[in-house]
């Protein structure tokens, strides 16, 4: 089932991984945030961000992460058929994060594409394969202006040295297959569970792609599962690297979202430039 496109905050996103980096490795600790607004039914502005801790050979380093702000528009709906597909825009803010975690970058333009695909309306001799979704994102990560600066952990010396960022195009990509028990209630035919808890917990595996322009691509395998309720939403899930580009160690993921329409509806029950609902709340 395709989710609502709500008004939401994202706060903490946690995330620790240990993978290589500039010739070293480096465990990474990472909380992020971020917070969505609709200005109309199909139109919603974005803004996240987050603070980094790192773990060197040689010593620890912090800072804030790179500032994003966005646009993503509803193209296509369709909640019969249980399909989305939506485009946005992103200006990724140059030197809006510390150099001592690399987040000193140049200014980048982030166009990109998602969809979602549910299959609840599959045919009752299917039945089984109804609870399953899939969902995925396509963002092309374009650097404009100067280049930034980072911090460098030189194990010979066993000092950081500073250098410039390169400025690589990077693809970023992925796909995640979703069950959703929501399906297995008394709404569809099949198996238990019929309850709450577990008719709002959603299994799932992502498949998370990093393709810098000319390099190898880094790739991470993801399971894990989201706990849906009305107001707010907790997921976790493991970090399991696909390649020497993102490291050997299994790291970790914990998310806390709220839906804020839904928590505060008298301040974000309606888009910000628009008396008319969320699309996803009208009628077939």
């Amino acid at each position: 089932m395709i989710p609502p496109w709500p008004t939401e905050a994202v706060l903490p996103d946690f995330s620790s991984l240990n993978h290589p980096a500039q010739g070293s490795n480096v465990t990474e600790n990472r909380i992020n945030w971020s917070f969505v607004r609709l200005l109309t039914p199909t139109l919603q502005v974005s803004i996240d961000s987050g603070w980094v801790h790192q773990n060197w050979p040689i010593g620890q380093t912090s800072g804030f992460d790179t500032t994003d702000s966005g646009l993503k528009y509803e193209a296509f709906r369709n909640n019969e058929h249980e399909a989305l597909v939506s485009v946005g825009l992103a200006w990724g803010i140059g030197q809006s994060g510390a150099q001592g975690v690399g987040a000193d970058e140049p200014n980048t333009v982030q166009p990109a594409v998602f969809f979602g695909k549910g299959f609840g309306d599959l045919p009752d001799w299917l039945s089984w394969a109804r609870p399953f979704a899939i969902t995925g994102a396509i963002v092309d990560a374009l650097p404009v202006g100067p280049s930034g600066k980072a911090l460098v952990a030189n194990l010979t010396t066993g000092k950081f040295e500073t250098m410039l960022v390169p400025q690589v195009q990077t693809l970023h990509w992925g796909f995640c297959l979703q069950y959703s028990t929501y399906y297995l209630t008394s709404r569809f035919t099949g198996g238990p569970p019929k309850e709450d808890p577990l008719k709002q917990l959603v299994p799932l595996v992502e498949f998370n792609f990093d393709s810098p322009l000319g390099q190898t691509t880094a790739a991470t395998m993801n399971p894990g599962f989201a706990y849906v309720a009305v107001t707010w939403q907790i997921a976790a899930e493991a970090i399991v690297p696909l390649n020497r580009e993102d490291g050997r160690g299994t790291g970790f993921r914990a998310q806390l979202l709220f839906f804020l329409d839904h928590l505060l509806p008298s301040l974000f029950g309606k888009p910000l430039l628009s008396d008319r609902p969320n699309r996803s709340l009208i009628a077939w």
